[in-house]
């Protein structure tokens, strides 16, 4: 049973990101319409009769969701039942199932009823929180915190605060990100990392405001990015997976602020695009993770301090039930 829960972990983790690309899809290409004021069913048809290509990238999303909820259910019920033990499994459950269904919710308000960009724009970030937890559970399913002693780990209060602040932060880019698609500013500053169009300083309209206002955010947590790493650098090369993860996550924000640049060079190429967003998917799971071993650092310290606290009692005991021979 263990190895089947392994392969559906896996398996639901992949299409989980299926998902979060196949959103980003259908907002770059505008074919959030493909299937007209219709949901679930495409044009009002079980088959549509009239295919398109927005149709297309629409119903194939609509089906890989649908396939990805019920795995999402299968995964969070037999986690449950199986490593429900674990203290986070069963919170991890709620929440993957929880917001994938509030995503498709969202999704198809927006094909029945429409709604502004800035609500679209959080579709891509309740997907996102959705995955992280899909990770995070199949990660304690293949027992990874077990191979390098989690119960060992200890972050210090800075560190805790970097790995916090961070993940709540790039939710923040996420939304920012998401609603520069969805605005279709992506192009409306021609240049990098200034807008261009004429202006050195302030932006003149909305769309530029949207979209200075996310690379302002971008650059803000890449520099955020590279100082807790250096800080892991300096500190943390005996926790190997604090290390690791911070010098992963770099990469990650590295590339995925090269991929924003590339966008607007290359004039919003559509694979550049996808790669912006798998790049801010993976550097989300990635702080997800280290936010999930703070917390087991928290109780790692609370241990370490009952055991101080006993041991210094018992020796108090020991000096005492053993009293000093006077010197004759």
């Amino acid at each position: 049973m263990k190895s089947s829960l392994k392969w559906l972990g896996v398996l639901t983790t992949i299409v989980m990101l299926f998902i979060l690309i196949g959103g980003a899809l259908v907002t770059k290409t505008n074919s959030g319409m493909g299937c007209g004021r219709s949901w679930p069913l495409c044009n009002g048809q079980l088959i549509p009769e009239e295919i398109s290509f927005e149709l297309v990238i629409e119903l194939s999303h609509r089906l890989v969701s649908g396939a990805g909820g019920l795995m999402v259910l299968l995964l969070s019920v037999m986690s449950w039942r199986k490593i429900g033990h674990i203290r986070e499994a069963r919170f991890l459950s709620i929440i993957s199932f929880g917001f994938l269904v509030l995503q498709g919710l969202i999704g198809a308000a927006a094909v029945i009823w429409s709604q502004s960009d800035f609500v679209l724009a959080l579709h891509f970030g309740i997907s996102l929180i959705s995955f992280a937890s899909v990770l995070l559970l199949t990660l304690l399913i293949f027992e990874v915190d077990k191979k390098f002693e989690a119960e060992k780990l200890i972050v210090d209060k800075r560190m805790r605060f970097h790995i916090t602040g961070i993940l709540i932060f790039s939710l923040l880019v996420v939304y920012t990100g998401a609603l520069v698609r969805h605005t279709e500013s992506s192009l409306i500053c021609k240049d990098w990392p200034l807008c261009g169009n004429g202006n050195l300083f302030l932006p003149t309209n909305i769309y530029e405001w949207i979209q200075m206002g996310h690379r302002s955010i971008a650059g803000i947590i890449f520099f955020w990015v590279s100082y807790a790493t250096f800080l892991a650098h300096k500190h943390y090369k005996h926790q190997k997976v604090i290390y690791g993860g911070w010098n992963v996550a770099f990469i990650l924000v590295f590339l995925q602020v090269t991929a924003g640049a590339f966008i607007i060079f290359s004039r919003q190429n559509l694979y550049i695009a996808l790669a912006h967003a798998l790049f801010i998917a993976c550097f989300f799971g990635v702080m997800s993770y280290l936010l999930l071993l703070t917390t087991r650092s928290r109780k790692n310290a609370l241990l370490i301090e009952k055991d101080n606290k006993v041991s210094t009692i018992n020796d108090q005991d020991v000096n005492v039930s053993s009293p000093t021979i006077p010197a004759r």
